[in-house]
Protein backbone atom coordinates (compact mmCIF):
# COMPACT_ATOMS: atom_id res chain seq x y z
CA UNK A 1 0.00 0.00 0.00
CA UNK A 2 1.52 3.24 -0.92
CA UNK A 3 -0.08 7.02 0.55
CA UNK A 4 0.66 9.96 0.07
CA UNK A 5 -0.12 13.22 2.30
CA UNK A 6 0.72 17.21 2.63
CA UNK A 7 1.62 18.02 6.06
CA UNK A 8 2.80 21.67 6.74
CA UNK A 9 5.78 22.37 8.96
CA UNK A 10 4.27 24.44 11.70
CA UNK A 11 6.49 24.50 14.83
CA UNK A 12 8.07 27.84 14.70
CA UNK A 13 11.90 26.40 14.41
CA UNK A 14 11.12 24.29 11.66
CA UNK A 15 12.49 20.65 10.62
CA UNK A 16 16.07 21.95 12.95
CA UNK A 17 18.12 18.93 14.37
CA UNK A 18 15.99 18.11 17.24
CA UNK A 19 12.66 17.88 15.31
CA UNK A 20 14.15 15.80 12.54
CA UNK A 21 15.76 13.36 14.69
CA UNK A 22 12.33 13.08 16.83
CA UNK A 23 10.93 12.14 12.89
CA UNK A 24 13.70 9.81 12.41
CA UNK A 25 12.71 8.13 15.63
CA UNK A 26 9.15 8.20 14.78
CA UNK A 27 9.76 6.81 11.04
CA UNK A 28 12.14 4.45 12.37
CA UNK A 29 9.71 2.35 14.31
CA UNK A 30 7.95 1.62 11.34
CA UNK A 31 9.02 -0.82 8.64
CA UNK A 32 7.26 1.33 5.87
CA UNK A 33 9.68 3.25 3.37
CA UNK A 34 9.04 6.91 4.14
CA UNK A 35 10.17 9.56 2.01
CA UNK A 36 9.52 13.40 1.73
CA UNK A 37 9.13 15.26 -0.91
CA UNK A 38 10.21 18.99 -1.09
CA UNK A 39 9.64 20.72 -4.61
CA UNK A 40 11.09 17.56 -6.25
CA UNK A 41 13.69 16.88 -3.70
CA UNK A 42 13.07 13.69 -1.94
CA UNK A 43 14.62 12.65 1.46
CA UNK A 44 14.42 9.25 3.55
CA UNK A 45 12.57 10.21 6.62
CA UNK A 46 14.82 7.47 8.61
CA UNK A 47 17.79 9.40 7.77
CA UNK A 48 18.57 13.21 9.87
CA UNK A 49 20.82 13.95 6.95
CA UNK A 50 18.07 13.96 4.73
CA UNK A 51 15.96 15.60 6.50
CA UNK A 52 17.94 18.45 7.32
CA UNK A 53 19.44 18.78 3.78
CA UNK A 54 15.47 19.94 3.34
CA UNK A 55 15.76 23.05 5.14
CA UNK A 56 12.31 23.13 5.82
CA UNK A 57 11.21 26.27 8.02
CA UNK A 58 7.88 26.80 9.45
CA UNK A 59 5.27 26.73 6.64
CA UNK A 60 6.95 24.26 4.77
CA UNK A 61 4.47 22.01 2.65
CA UNK A 62 5.88 18.12 2.41
CA UNK A 63 4.59 15.64 0.71
CA UNK A 64 5.10 12.59 2.60
CA UNK A 65 4.97 9.27 0.61
CA UNK A 66 4.49 5.96 2.70
CA UNK A 67 4.83 2.51 1.07
CA UNK A 68 4.37 -0.64 2.99
CA UNK A 69 2.31 -3.07 5.19
CA UNK A 70 2.29 -0.32 8.40
CA UNK A 71 2.10 2.55 5.75
CA UNK A 72 -1.24 3.62 7.63
CA UNK A 73 0.19 3.54 10.95
CA UNK A 74 3.17 5.23 10.04
CA UNK A 75 1.69 8.16 8.70
CA UNK A 76 -0.79 8.33 11.41
CA UNK A 77 2.33 8.90 13.82
CA UNK A 78 4.02 11.12 12.03
CA UNK A 79 1.49 13.76 11.16
CA UNK A 80 0.49 13.50 14.86
CA UNK A 81 4.28 14.33 15.34
CA UNK A 82 4.37 17.59 13.07
CA UNK A 83 1.09 18.95 14.15
CA UNK A 84 1.72 18.32 17.99
CA UNK A 85 5.32 21.02 16.81
CA UNK A 86 7.64 18.07 17.66
CA UNK A 87 6.36 18.34 21.42
CA UNK A 88 8.27 21.72 21.62
CA UNK A 89 6.68 24.28 23.61
CA UNK A 90 6.10 27.41 21.93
Amino acid sequence: MELKKQLTIVNKLGLHARAASKLVATASRFSSNIHINRNGQLADAKSIMSLLMLAASKGTELEFIVSGDDAEDALHHIESLINNRFDEGE
